[in-house]
């Protein structure tokens, strides 16, 4: 395993495939096995105060999926909602949440010597949610650690019960 700054670690034990998305002009990659399906965007149910970017809850046979707004979460640009528009459902530990995002490019198969860390910068997105950086060819792919990230107090999604 290669240790990077901050104590994030990037597992160096072979290939990893991520699922790969677009915010805007960024390009985003959540670990694969994190992902339960891709739908198209239906507008949720709104939760009264609910922070800004959880845009409500959907049924999704018979489960009550909270709708995270990725871009809203990372302090983008409001997005029109169009027919590139996905929601990602992500199944977390024991809690399942569903992310919008502008358009799900594909899934891309990241080697280790692919992988670098990420530099050490004031962002919207708390570093220790970022694994690192992916570089294919031209592309540089920003990789997160989704558990973490959904995880996060400010979210505002309570714990499953154990």
């Amino acid at each position: 395993m290669n240790v990077v700054d901050k104590g994030i670690e990037i597992v160096a034990a072979g290939a990893r495939e991520y699922l790969t998305f677009r915010l805007g002009q960024e390009e985003y990659g959540i670990d694969i096995l994190k992902v339960q399906e891709i739908r198209g965007y239906e507008a949720p149910t709104r939760i009264a105060h609910a922070p800004a970017f959880i845009k409500g809850v959907i049924n999704l046979r018979g489960t009550i999926v909270p709708i995270v707004d990725m871009r809203l979460r990372f302090g983008c640009a409001q997005a029109d909602y169009d027919s590139f528009t996905v929601v990602v459902i992500l199944n977390l530990r024991e809690r399942v949440v569903g992310i919008v995002v502008d358009s799900v490019s594909d899934v891309m198969e990241l080697a280790p010597e692919q992988l670098r860390p990420a530099p050490d910068l004031e962002s919207s997105i708390d570093a220790q949610c970022i694994r690192g950086l992916g570089s294919v060819g031209e592309r540089m792919l920003i990789l997160l650690d989704i558990e973490r990230l959904m995880a996060g107090v400010d979210m505002g999604l309570a714990t499953a019960a154990s």
